[in-house]
């Protein structure tokens, strides 16, 4: 498979340490993949779902105390803890090697070890980087197979370098006292410990792709972002890219897999998915920012996923999908989950594997947070660059986050700087949904705070510095809320495909076609220049005007939950955030 002296002392020092009885290498071959799935469902591990209705669709159920990524159990393990900053947990690399090593110790006995060769990105993409992840589930195998690019063709890229990322995944007990995922960024090392849930285990996943990458992308003058990625077609031909980050349950993959409506659809506009949820970005010869997908596949979250919502999403899931922790129906051998469809399966299993009536119960047939993974081939919009190792050139990036009030609709950042502040200070107000009180300000910088492998401080610096680097080739930054709400609480933006009309005022604005107000925020659009044609019934000049409005009251006490955030971040904190704070609050007096 390889002769790579680096790789293969690191695997014979991993066999001495977990004891498996047998090591495959994974090659990616169909014909394995094939083998390892019937392996799966010989011991229960997968259940092969209908082969008609659903082709290579397979059902996994987790333990019921391991269906989420575990934050708390999340170690930045720098050699200084001050690098790991205010928003990671750290633990000292020797002590962390030493209490994970005792964990896995012996680990892999009466089981197999799998050797992953993966290339997060095309295979050979001057933007991609190769990452070797060895593990005790079948199920990882899979899922990577999905997630990323696997096989003898990442041995050959890799050759005799010594430059990859390091992944150890032990399933152990799946014992949640004893659950780590640690990075060791200094090392390029990432170790997962008592757990078999996607999230911590799919190595590739955040924790090579955003934690460790993002290091990465520090000292080699790369980005790694919690962002999607996607191309808005005009009726000529010319395709814009755009990246966005918004936190969770902010509508991120409906916008990477947007319908447009049906007044942009006719007139040829179309729009492609490069990606849904990260994005590696550097910049081009050319001096533009270049974006790739790392990924090769979509881990997207199950409940509310539904032809009507994501049409796109759902038709993803239709073939070659692992789906984990959602309900089986047993009249039919299909899955479902809440927000699918109306029609709940009588005779069917929860998510632990109980028997469930979904007509009569009131406990959820799918885990809240069950998930599919689906090869991101089968999605109808995806992108023909997805596989192109040049990457594709970023004209604008998005922010965005859920607001009830304060934010507009969209506004444009004054220059590069000034973007860095929005990105910053995103954030999302807490929903009855979350645990705790309703409205609470919950600060995301970047869509980036579970995410981010070093000091947030000095990740932001890195954002500046990036900014002199692409000078006046730098993307234009803007800021989006779909989510502004009237007195009763409904939503005033239609949001979903509708969502259409404020990228093409972002598109306009880039090319500098369209027209803008200055507010103390930044540039927001006038009414007029939002296209409502078709939906006048669902918002009024009036009401679109009342939701681009900036309020100087809001925002001056905005301002004041600004420089709070900004104090844990001491004297690592960029000058020029602070300047920017500063003028703000100058501003909205």
């Amino acid at each position: 498979m390889t002769n790579n002296k680096s790789v293969l002392n690191w695997i014979e020092e991993m066999k001495a340490l977990v004891k498996p009885d047998q090591l495959v290498w994974i090659d990616g071959s169909e014909q394995q993949i094939e083998q390892l799935r019937a392996e799966a469902c010989s011991t229960g591990e997968l259940i092969k779902l209908n082969q008609e209705k659903l082709p290579d669709c397979y059902l996994h159920r987790t333990a019921v105390n391991d269906v989420a990524r575990v934050e708390d159990r999340t170690f930045i393990c720098s050699r200084k803890e001050e690098d790991a900053g205010p928003t990671n947990n750290w633990m000292e690399p020797k002590k962390a090697y030493e209490m994970l090593y005792d964990i896995a110790r012996d680990s892999y006995r009466g089981r197999t070890m799998y050797v992953i060769p993966y290339s997060m990105g095309p295979v050979g993409s001057p933007l991609a980087k190769i990452g070797v992840e060895l593990t005790d589930s079948i199920y990882v195998v899979l899922n990577m197979a999905i997630m990323t690019r696997v096989g003898q063709a990442v041995w050959d890229v890799l050759g005799d370098n010594p430059e990859w990322v390091r992944g150890l995944h032990c399933k152990c007990q799946i014992d949640q006292e004893k659950r780590y995922i640690c990075h060791f960024p200094e090392d390029n090392t990432i170790i997962s410990v008592n757990s078999g849930y996607g999230g911590n285990v799919l190595l590739g996943k955040k924790c090579f792709a955003l934690r460790i990458a993002s290091n990465l992308g520090r000292q080699q003058g790369w980005m790694a972002e919690h962002m999607l990625i996607l191309g808005i077609e005009n009726p000529e031909g010319k395709v814009t890219y755009i990246s966005a980050a918004f936190p969770s349950a902010c509508g991120k993959t409906n916008l990477a897999m947007l319908i447009p409506p049906e007044g942009y659809r006719s007139k040829g506009y179309r729009v492609w998915t490069v990606g849904d949820d990260i994005a590696w970005m550097r910049p081009g010869a050319d001096g533009r920012l270049y974006a790739i997908n790392p990924e090769n596949g979509f881990f997207g979250v199950a409940p509310g996923t539904n032809a009507k919502s994501n049409f796109n999403a759902l038709e993803s899931t239709r073939r070659g999908t692992i789906f984990t922790n959602v309900a089986h129906n047993l009249d039919d051998n299909t899955v479902w989950w809440e927000g699918l469809d109306k029609n709940p399966p009588k005779n069917a299993l929860n998510w632990k594997g109980e028997p469930w009536d979904g007509t009569t119960a009131s406990d959820k047939g799918a885990h809240p947070n069950s998930r599919f993974t689906a090869p991101a081939k089968n999605c109808p919009c995806i992108s023909p660059e997805l596989d192109k190792g040049e990457g594709v050139p970023i004209s604008a990036i998005i922010f965005g986050g859920r607001r009830a009030q304060t934010t507009p609709l969209v506004y444009q950042s004054r220059d590069w700087n000034n973007g860095v502040f929005v990105g910053s200070i995103m954030a999302s107000e807490t929903t009855a949904a979350a645990a705790g009180a309703v409205g609470v300000v919950r600060r995301d910088p970047m869509a980036m705070l579970p995410f981010c492998g070093y000091h947030m401080g000095d990740y932001f610096g890195h954002w500046i510095e990036m900014g002199k680097i692409l000078g006046d080739k730098a993307p234009k930054i803007f800021n989006v809320n779909w989510f502004r709400l009237d007195d009763e609480g409904h939503f005033l933006w239609p949001g979903f495909g509708d969502n259409m009309r404020v990228l093409d005022w972002i598109i306009a604005r880039v090319e500098g076609k369209a027209d803008a107000e200055e507010t103390p925020i930044g540039f927001v659009p006038k009414a007029e220049d939002i296209n409502i044609k078709g939906i006048e019934d669902e918002i009024s000049l009036e009401t679109l005007r009342s939701i681009l409005k900036v309020d100087k009251e809001q925002w001056a006490k905005e301002a004041e939950g600004i420089e709070e955030f900004y104090q844990k971040f001491g004297d690592r904190l960029p000058k020029e955030l602070h300047d920017e704070l500063e003028k703000l609050k100058e501003r909205v007096k």
